[in-house]
């Protein structure tokens, strides 16, 4: 994305399976690279997992979705309250870059890059399989990075699962069916 990224900056595919989110954070950069390295910052915006820092470590991420804010809002049916994925670092690069295996669907990387006093944190998605996981990705990595956001400025974020749910409902209208 050429254009200067805001806080509320949607998503988009970039390919008919992969999704680049944006987010503009406080730096300096090793600041916000602790947020995605280390599991007790981690777990304040997306999920716990303690990490290896070297390519090929296997790790654990374990999702709480409900503990992200302090009220989390209404969890939508069909989802638990702790969901837990398998992954392992496929590029490392501190801290500019990480990238991880992403359970069935596919692999994350995330990009940081000093602008000035912020870091620009780009997040691709890669090997989406259907749409109906894009539009739970989507909505996922938006609200998860919001949250990053507002914890990063030591602001209070919005619940967790209310903006989830009008965000992937925003998302069903904005990709392609």
């Amino acid at each position: 994305m050429s254009e200067l990224v805001t806080l509320d900056a949607y998503g988009e595919l970039t390919e008919p399976a992969t999704l680049i989110i944006q987010r503009l954070l406080p730096g300096p950069v090793e600041r916000v690279w602790a947020y995605l390295t280390e599991s007790d910052l981690r777990r304040q915006w997306l999920a716990a997992g303690e990490m290896e820092m070297k390519v090929g470590s296997p790790f654990e991420l374990v999702w709480r979705n409900d503990e992200l804010t302090d009220s989390p809002g209404q969890r939508p049916p069909g989802f638990p309250d702790e969901h837990r994925m398998q992954s392992r670092i496929t590029e490392l690069d501190p801290p500019r870059k990480l990238a991880i295996s992403w359970g069935s669907t596919g692999g994350v990387s995330f990009e940081l890059e000093p602008q000035g006093k912020e870091v620009l944190l780009t997040v691709i998605h890669r090997r989406l399989p259907d749409r109906a996981t894009m539009l739970n990705v989507s909505a996922g990595w938006h609200m998860h990075l919001d949250i990053l956001v507002a914890r990063a400025k030591g602001e209070e974020p919005q619940p967790f699962w209310n903006g989830w749910s009008r965000l992937k409902s925003e998302y069903d209208q904005r990709l392609p069916a």
